[in-house]
């Protein structure tokens, strides 16, 4: 009977196709196919060693996030990349200070390539990878991915945020810890997203400062899901997953101001607990915990410090906004005329500072 329904309906939408009716994609303007995630990476391969290095810190990370290994969790890196030359040059020092710092810390490069905008702006290097609004995406990806690449080389693990949901297919394998945005952590897609994400993930706080969103989102992302993605080949698919286990909240202040401090703290701590979820917190040490004031980033550190000498060993981490140099500048119409080294994101600690701060 459904059989016999469906090829009337059929019959009925062919006898009407001669009919011209403008309904379809009137605001698209165009579409380009891209290479598809196999592809890129049949071009840029990862090789064993560099899978290796991510299969080992991503274990580690879930160590410190279960309480078994007492280190540190931290993220450090610019606030978004804009030129790999820069970037890798930080990773170059980065890779130096993570061996030095081993025994104390789980050093992870900070690898943003994605920017959520509140309302219009610099959508990040996939997006926008020539800095002027040409929004060449497929040169984007492919040169995010020759970076990642480039500093599994030095045998140092990547952290990023993920935003668009086909990235990941492009890039996961190279990436060590995730974080999902204070914009995008309700969203379902990317609670549904982060479900079938193979590393440890952060959910930050909403940007009002509620910590609760990022509790729901931990408690969603544990859960299977089914959702529609792509496969490897570009094809639409219906993704399953099975949950991910390895995920935690980060604190991250909100208008109302920071939330780093221990009694903020043991306030998120006590709403994971009564949802039946591990404490596990890190702590941004950027964002509206420093006023996006870079000077300050130090302070939220050391409060972080004094409260795992007191013994909280569920503030297992900390993120760090740093790049070769102090501070911010706008994005130019003219990209050859930006400083080199700095951000053109958020204002950032300069390489000397977070150095010090680290071995301190």
């Amino acid at each position: 009977m459904f059989l016999d329904l469906f090829l009337k309906m059929t019959a009925q939408h062919l006898d009407q196709k001669t009919q011209s009716h403008s309904v379809e994609n009137l605001r698209v303007v165009g579409v380009t196919r891209l290479i598809t995630p196999a592809q890129i990476k049949e071009q840029l391969p990862a090789g064993d060693r560099q899978l290796a290095l991510v299969e080992r810190t991503r274990r580690e990370a879930k160590s410190i996030l279960r309480g078994e290994d007492d280190r540190m969790l931290v993220i450090v890196g610019p606030c978004s990349i804009h030129d790999p030359v820069s970037a890798l040059e930080y990773a170059r020092q980065l890779a130096v200070l993570s061996q030095e710092l081993a025994d104390r810390y789980l050093i992870v490069m900070r690898v943003y390539f994605e920017k959520p905008r509140t309302t219009i702006g610099w959508k990040g290097f996939i997006n926008d990878p020539n800095l002027d609004e040409s929004c060449d995406m497929a040169k984007g990806i492919l040169l995010a991915r020759k970076l990642l690449l480039d500093i599994l080389d030095l045998g140092l693990p990547t952290a990023t945020e993920f935003l668009d949901p086909i990235i990941p297919q492009y890039t996961a394998e190279l990436i060590t810890w995730a974080a999902i945005g204070a914009r995008t952590t309700e969203s379902q897609t990317h609670r549904e997203m982060a479900s079938g994400l193979s590393m440890p993930v952060g959910f930050k706080n909403a940007t009002d400062g509620s910590f609760q969103t990022a509790i729901d989102a931990m408690a969603s992302a544990c859960t299977q899901h089914s959702f529609l993605g792509i496969d490897q080949d570009g094809a639409t698919s219906i993704i399953k997953t099975a949950g991910n286990p390895d995920s935690h909240v980060v604190l991250r202040g909100g208008r109302n101001g920071p939330n780093y401090h221990p009694e903020d703290v043991a306030l998120a701590e006590q709403a994971l607990r009564k949802t039946g979820l591990h404490p596990t917190l890190m702590v941004d040490c950027s964002h509206a915990n420093s006023g996006k004031d870079p000077n300050r980033q130090p302070d939220v550190w050391k409060s972080i410090l004094d409260q795992r000498r007191e013994g909280n060993r569920h503030l297992i981490g900390a993120m760090l906004e740093s790049h070769l140099h102090f501070g911010s500048q706008p994005l130019t119409q003219d990209p050859s005329i930006l400083k080199y080294g700095v951000s053109i994101t958020d204002a950032c600690m300069d390489w000397e500072t977070t150095a010090a701060l680290l071995k301190a």
